[in-house]
């Protein structure tokens, strides 16, 4: 059983919508007052109903306090990887080391290369994204004197000063479902963010964990270095036998099994209802985390 012994952390996913932008701004909020460990909003910058992701991270980092701050995957075909490095360290310090760079390969390519962007097959994105993983870690190693030179396909850097540092160790998370993706995290990344309702089953998790496991020992890493997310959706309400479909107490019993089983260590809940993330935050998160604890311990 895959239990990776990560401490569980809790958080958000928000519509950035741009038509109740004071409404996305008090979710976050309500977030952090409930307890939560981290805020997400999608990134699809081709979406004029929209507010840009970066934009709003980094006021939602200015108008909060402990809550850590993420796209929920950062469109990387529309934000150039040597850019990207500098800015999510600009924020990281800014914010006093609260933010994580989710990271996803692309999609919707048609609104992508409207936008300017240039259209990539499957296997192309999953190259474009390993090699953006180099160009941004790269500028991340302010200490290192030698030459930064990334010599890719599809991005190139030569020369280029590094720098500045992160104020902590920002985690790479990567949205991935297809085995290539899974490889390259356990390789190179520091997280695994895919939705459940993509997976469409909870086996899905044993097939990645292990892709994901079998490439990190072969890149000599431990599989625990990989931090294992999920993005969430269900009800509140009476009891019953869904996954995620009734009281606080049911669906921390879910999640600590999940964890358990399968070695989830961050659960992000999907939606933009006040109650729902007070709930969540308030109620099942600790409980969540009593259950898995006390699982632990008997172990």
């Amino acid at each position: 059983m895959p239990d990776y012994g990560h401490d569980l952390t809790f958080g958000s996913f928000i519509t950035p919508s741009n038509t109740a932008p004071e409404q996305v701004l008090d979710l976050a909020r309500a977030s952090e007052d409930a307890g939560l460990d981290l805020v997400t909003f999608q990134d699809h910058p081709y979406q004029p109903g929209f507010l840009d992701t970066w934009t709003l991270l980094t006021y939602v980092a200015a108008r909060t306090e402990r809550v850590h701050v993420s796209a929920n995957v950062t469109n990387l075909p529309l934000r150039p990887p040597a850019v990207l490095a500098r800015a999510a360290a600009s924020l990281d310090l800014l914010s006093g080391g609260r933010f994580e760079l989710g990271l996803g390969a692309g999609a919707f390519w048609d609104a992508v290369e409207a936008m300017g962007g240039r259209r990539l097959t499957p296997a192309q994105a999953v190259d474009a994204l390993d090699e953006a993983i180099d160009v941004i870690r790269g500028f991340w190693d302010a200490g290192n004197t030698g030459r930064f030179r990334v010599d890719g396909t599809y991005y190139q850097v030569d020369g280029a000063k590094r720098g500045p540092a992160p104020a902590h160790d920002i985690g790479i998370w990567l949205g991935a479902y297809k085995p290539r993706m899974l490889r390259l995290i356990g390789t190179k990344a520091d997280g695994w963010l895919p939705s459940l309702a993509y997976l469409g089953s909870l086996d899905h998790l044993d097939e990645g964990n292990a892709i994901i496991d079998e490439a990190a020992l072969a890149a000599g890493r431990e599989p625990r270095a990989v931090r294992r997310l999920l993005n969430i959706g269900g009800r509140f309400g009476p009891p019953g036998d869904r996954l995620l479909s009734g009281p606080p107490r049911q669906w921390a019993e879910q999640l600590a099994a999940i964890s358990l089983r399968y070695g989830i260590g961050t659960y992000i809940v999907m939606g933009d209802d006040l109650a729902t993330l007070r709930t969540f935050g308030q109620e099942v998160a600790p409980e969540t985390r009593r259950l898995v604890a006390a699982e632990r311990a008997g172990r």
